[in-house]
């Protein structure tokens, strides 16, 4: 009998209590009690009178059983290798050797991701995620590398069954772009980008330097959950903000609308968001209100920081030194988190929106404390 079929039965035995583990953690119990309470909700008299409501309902009850499935399945693909390996003992069967091999790896591939599910323990960790893009100083070089950036994400979105909508663009001067804002639709999305706020640096030899000179280019990225109307008693006040008019402009296409508008609103406390993704004005200004309360009520919320002002005052500068991770391309590829010590030679990849062993890393650090020393 060949001896890996044991090793593998030995593998599914030590990873049973991780997944046992899993139903403790993602409150299995619980989690079928409220399938069954919005499931009966569903089914009241009078349950669609209000539709915004009773879609919340309806979505909420399908993830809701979507988590439940896929712990199950997880359970049933177990069951079914180990059955594999106590018939291929008993058939001295080597042909099932590859199926269990293939089996193996997606049941602890389906495991961690249902791990890393279980650390999105945050309050808006569940929302949709507004993520903005602002290029350094350094011109050219700086929104190029704000593009770069901007494509990253959009395809891990596209890569991770996200989708995403643009909600202002505002390009570079010669190529790039200066600052943009999209939001991330899907269950976790926040969850999963926070850890990307801060500096991102690049180091490459310049495609606009005549000499081909390295350089080294700063952009920053903003993360905030976007948060629901009626989640909060938060009112805006019109005193509250200056609100400014002007021509779209942006990536092209059918995307945006090249009319007078896009919207601007500018806080009182400094914070600006901009808006340009609708045809009228109106609809505009409703989503520019729309991110400026989830930044306002994002911002009151961290415990340690009292006032606007406090949140504007630490603020990192984009520059050297305030990175978060570090891209570089020349002399040598190398992309490295600072926080994490996540690290990749495939840069390429990376670029392509191959984020998760960095989004991972920071969610384990966050769990467990254990940050890189600087």
């Amino acid at each position: 009998m060949n001896i890996e079929f044991d090793v593998y039965k030995q593998k599914l035995n030590d990873c049973k209590p991780a997944l046992d583990g899993l139903a403790e953690s993602l409150n299995l119990t619980g989690l079928k009690n409220e399938l069954e309470r919005l499931q009966a909700m569903q089914e009241a008299p009078g349950f669609w009178d209000d539709p915004d409501k009773s879609q919340k309902i309806v979505v909420k009850a399908k993830q809701t059983e979507s988590k439940i499935e896929k712990y199950e399945a997880m359970c049933s693909n177990w069951d079914d290798l180990v059955t594999i390996c106590e018939m291929a003992a008993e058939e001295d069967d080597d042909s099932m050797l590859d199926e269990l091999k293939e089996g193996y790896d997606a049941l602890t591939a389906a495991m961690e991701a249902c791990r890393l599910q279980t650390l999105l323990t945050g309050k808006y960790d569940r929302n949709n995620a507004l993520m903005s893009f602002q290029a350094g100083a350094g011109g050219t070089e700086a929104q190029d590398w704000c593009q770069m950036l901007y494509r990253m994400y959009t395809r891990w979105a596209e890569r991770s069954g996200f989708t995403y909508k643009i909600m202002d663009y505002q390009e570079g001067d010669e190529a790039g772009l200066k600052s943009a804002s999209i939001m991330i639709e899907g269950e976790n999305a926040y969850g999963f980008l926070k850890g990307e706020n801060g500096v991102h640096r690049l180091v490459r030899v310049s495609p606009f330097d005549a000499n081909a000179r390295r350089q080294t280019s700063f952009s920053a990225i903003e993360v905030i959950p976007e948060i629901a109307d009626e989640s909060e008693d938060f009112e805006i006040k019109p005193e509250d903000y200056e609100m400014q008019v002007y021509r779209s402009s942006g990536a092209g296409g059918q995307k945006v609308n090249k009319t007078s508008s896009a919207v601007r609103l500018i806080h009182k406390s400094g914070i600006v968001v901009s808006c340009q993704t609708e045809r009228s004005q109106f609809q505009n200004k409703e989503n520019c209100l729309r991110m400026l309360r989830s930044k306002l009520i994002e911002i009151k919320e961290r415990e340690h920081l009292a006032t606007i002002s406090d949140i504007k005052g630490v603020q990192q500068k984009i520059e050297w030194g305030s990175q978060i991770r570090n891209y570089v391309f020349m002399p040598y590829t190398l992309v490295k988190d600072t926080r994490t010590g996540c690290e990749t030679s495939n840069v390429n990849g990376v670029m392509d929106g191959a984020l998760d062993p960095f989004i991972e890393s920071y969610l384990n650090c966050l769990a467990t404390g254990n940050w890189v020393q600087k």
